[in-house]
């Protein structure tokens, strides 16, 4: 570790410990890093990440200026290989190339198979630019290089079980991402993916009972809590429980005293979509969430958060908002090259994405239908999980269903039905879409099954 002391380092590994635990201590670890050593190559690289990782473009903006700084006061004869390839993925993901940023941190574990700064932040970069193959394979490919008595090895099972559930492999995540819990017990992120696993099996009373009986470890004192509180809410949507819904919405998702930062109000965005989709009355929350979103100000930088950005305006029936966001990210688009991978992101999925949303609110629903049904096999284009990006999909199912776009709405739900056939939601769909249809019977037999499985997802 190049212009990196004994101190320095013993504080970098403390660092590289808080952010497999997604603790908020990371920052000044990294910080004592750089007190104690300013140069040292690594610490910079680890700021620089810090600053990349929130998806927040203020930090971003300072991130690349100290990176900046720091790069002129180095020699690169003097660093590593290793530590070259950290600082070149640093800065291309500042400058906006996340995905060749991706691929670098790819070149380092191919080589040092072992360097867990880079399988972390190449890891969350899968996640960002909705890659399930590489969630799963950046990890996978490393895990027969490391003795399975290494103390970071269960937080590598973690990330390993959440990229085998985006991948599809929902029983072996299950099996990794408990293994990886009972090796560290505050491991959120093994955590989070025992939960998707879970979701995406329709075992909604298996999921709370889980995140019920390890509360302690994940409700508080981690950056990943309101996302997994997001995942607990989403447990009790299936079950039909809109009022406990609401009420963990307030108390953990988005209220008075939350932070304000764009991971967290995408999260109450997405939230409160599903339950506007449902029909559930959210009383006044839309109009202090896109007051949340309001108050950023911000400018294009990471598109997935436009676009949830756009649900809250929507919801708040600030069309002009929405509408004034989007173009403001068009004509950014326009004027700015595509090694920024953003505008890809933006361009191909991002702005239709947005546009489907306004159009939602203002009922025209055919219009919603044609600009979703193109981009429904690659919406991971840009961002987020299956569980995130599925408030998209059903707003195409139920737009389907308004516009009287029967044959559309009827391959959507068998498509989801066959794939998820415990899942409430695709049953209540499908009823309302025989009540469209006429057929009286069809339409009892899945009101029947989506009170089926509401009942058995309800913790008794």
């Amino acid at each position: 570790m190049t212009y990196t002391g004994t101190d320095a380092v013993r504080r970098y590994d403390n660092a590289l410990d808080c952010l497999l635990l997604f603790r908020e201590d990371v920052t000044a670890e990294v910080r004592a890093v750089l007190a104690d050593c300013p140069r040292s190559v690594l610490g910079n690289v680890f700021q620089a990440y810090l600053g990349l990782l929130g998806t927040e473009e203020t930090d971003a903006a300072e991130a690349r200026t100290a990176f900046a700084g720091f790069r002129r006061g180095v020699d690169p004869a003097e660093v590593t290989p290793r530590e070259r390839l950290h600082v070149e993925a640093a800065a291309s993901w500042l400058d906006g190339d996340v995905h060749r940023a991706g691929r670098l941190l790819g070149e380092i574990t191919t080589v040092w198979p072992q360097d867990a700064l880079a399988l972390a932040v190449g890891h969350q970069i899968d996640f960002f630019t909705g890659n399930a193959v590489l969630l799963r394979d950046r990890i996978g490919g490393v895990l027969s290089a490391w003795d399975e008595a290494d103390p970071h090895y269960g937080f590598l099972l973690g990330m390993y079980a959440f990229g085998l559930e985006e991948a599809g492999h929902y029983g072996q995540s299950e099996q990794v991402g408990l293994a990886a819990v009972e090796r560290n017990a505050r491991d959120v992120w093994g955590i989070h993916a025992v939960v998707h696993a879970y979701e995406m099996q329709g075992r909604f009373a298996d999921g709370i009972r889980y995140l019920d009986e390890r509360s302690g470890d994940w409700a508080e004192g981690n950056y990943l809590n309101v996302h997994n509180w997001w995942h607990y809410a989403l447990y009790l949507l299936e079950a039909g429980r809109t009022d406990r819904v609401l009420e963990v919405y307030d108390a953990a998702v988005h209220h008075e005293g939350s932070a304000g930062v764009a991971m967290e109000l995408l999260d109450a965005a997405s939230l409160l979509w599903r339950l506007r989709l449902a029909g559930a009355d959210t009383g006044g929350r839309w109009a202090a969430l896109a007051d949340a979103w309001a108050a950023r100000r911000d400018g294009a930088y990471y598109v997935f958060n436009d676009v949830h950005a756009v649900m809250a305006y929507v919801g708040a029936d600030r069309i002009a908002d929405a509408e004034r966001l989007l173009l403001d990210r068009q004509a950014w688009s326009g004027r700015t090259g595509p090694e920024v991978s953003n505008v890809a992101m933006t361009t191909e999925v991002g702005l239709p994405v947005g546009r489907a949303i306004v159009a939602y609110g203002q009922g025209k629903y055919d219009d919603v239908v044609d600009l979703l049904l193109p981009l429904r096999y690659r919406l991971h284009a840009f961002g987020g999980s299956h569980a995130q990006r599925d408030a998209v999909q059903r707003t195409l199912v139920e737009a389907a269903v308004h516009a009287g776009r029967h044959d559309v709405a009827r391959t959507l739900l068998s498509e989801r039905i066959s794939l998820r056939p415990v899942c409430p939601y695709n049953w209540q769909a499908q009823a309302r879409l025989a009540d469209r249809l006429g057929d009286t019977a069809g339409a009892a037999a899945g009101r029947l099954r989506a009170a089926e499985q509401m009942s058995a997802a309800r913790v008794r």
